[in-house]
């Protein structure tokens, strides 16, 4: 049997303080190649149905993001609004779905165990951000979402477009956050009788 060597108050805290931060919360300074591989690293061995492994990231840094403004383009009417964004986040990594496939086209699991994984893979990608003193958000609408920009990343159906993970270096105070009791959203069943439906 495996052993672990796991400290569990570390990786609840890891989950307790993982912050979503947006545009205006990230520093300009540039990140290093070696510690998004890193946070790569981690998305990769997230859960998939059926072993599907159907996340797909793109990965715009640097001058890259010239690039990123130009697929921002085609969503966009101003195409010094798409370069100002591109260039708002020195990290942005997209997102993508590309569900397995069976020898006839078909799908080998339903959209939505392959999208349950991709969230995985994420979740795994934001902690290990948080770990190393990084943060970011998932930010999953109007161009981040747009066919057009999927387009752009050859992201063709049924493959998906669900998003872009803005990274960088917290500007400021990291965010404190809370969450509603839990037993308002946990039923316990320990014996038969427990449960009525």
């Amino acid at each position: 049997m495996m052993q672990t060597n796991l400290d569990a108050e570390a990786v609840f805290n890891a989950i307790l303080q993982r912050r979503s931060m947006g545009l205006s919360r990230l520093k300009d300074d540039a990140v290093p190649r070696e510690l998004i591989e890193q946070m790569l690293e981690a998305a990769n061995w997230a859960p998939s149905h059926g072993d599907t492994e159907p996340w797909r990231f793109t990965v715009f840094m640097g001058e890259g993001r010239a690039a990123l403004a130009q697929i921002f383009g085609r969503a966009m009417k101003e195409p010094e609004s798409a370069r100002k964004r591109a260039f708002a986040a020195p990290v942005w990594i997209s997102i993508g779905m590309a569900p397995a496939r069976r020898a006839d086209g078909s799908l080998k699991m339903s959209v939505e165990e392959e999208l349950m994984a991709v969230a995985c893979a994420v979740q795994n990608l934001h902690l290990m951000a948080h770990a190393l003193g990084l943060t970011g958000m998932w930010h999953s609408k109007g161009p981040s979402v747009d066919l057009a920009v999927a387009g752009g990343l050859g992201l063709d159906a049924p493959d998906r477009l669900l998003g872009f993970f803005m990274c960088g270096w917290p500007a400021g105070e990291w965010l404190s956050s809370e969450r509603g009791p839990l037993a308002e959203k946990v039923r316990w069943v320990e014996e038969a009788a427990d449960f009525n439906g």
